[in-house]
């Protein structure tokens, strides 16, 4: 079973910012297809995954930390975001 960590602070921030909470976020992992890059921009490997969940496109911006994912931010999929998740998933 995969286990999920976040910052608590950083969770009511997104919450408040995106209305988006990321004990949400890990729906998306629970096997639905997801349209994955990786971004190598800051001090470890984080990845931008975008799939469907209650019927809108959504992305959850995570890395792992001791075999966890750990949620760095969850949001409404930006236009290219979504268009990347069409091509690659209809």
């Amino acid at each position: 079973m995969v286990e999920f960590e976040w910052d608590e602070d950083k969770r009511l921030s997104n919450l408040e910012k995106h209305k988006r909470d990321f004990l949400d976020a890990r729906q998306l992992f629970d096997g639905r297809p997801l349209f994955t890059t990786i971004n190598l921009d800051h001090d470890e490997v984080r990845m931008i995954s975008t799939g469907i969940q209650s019927y809108r496109h959504l992305t959850v911006i995570w890395t792992v930390r001791e075999a966890k994912i750990r949620i760095i931010s969850f949001r409404r999929a930006r236009d290219a975001e979504e268009r990347n998740y069409r091509q690659l998933h209809g």
